[in-house]
């Protein structure tokens, strides 16, 4: 792992355990599994591509709506939204249209 890729991981990491302090005791989830498993899928840059079959036994565990409510500005500088949202429905979640996680809200499905 190149110095970015482990510098991007240890910002992402503090803003979520720092950002997210609340949603593991309210959410009942483990971030660093999460941040471990999923982190490339939805990281802000480059294409969508099909999350593993570990991020998907993460993602399948979350309560996605309370975890919305715990993302804010500084981690939706690192994760892509649309990202998320890709991930979720590739590991066969239905998320919502017009729900919101931290200040994006969920597209129609097309």
């Amino acid at each position: 792992m190149s110095r970015k890729e482990m510098a991007w991981w240890l910002r992402l990491a503090v803003l979520m355990m720092v950002g997210s302090h609340w949603a593991w005791g309210q959410c009942e989830t483990s971030i660093p599994k999460l941040i471990s498993q999923c982190g490339q899928y939805v990281e802000g840059s480059g294409p969508e591509t099909t999350p593993s079959k570990a991020c998907c036994d993460v993602i399948t565990s979350l309560d996605i709506p309370c975890m919305c409510k715990y993302v804010t500005p500084d981690v939706e500088k690192l994760v892509n939204m649309e990202k998320v949202v890709f991930v979720a429905k590739s590991c066969g979640l239905t998320l919502q249209p017009g729900m919101k996680c931290g200040s994006f809200v969920v597209p129609p499905s097309v």
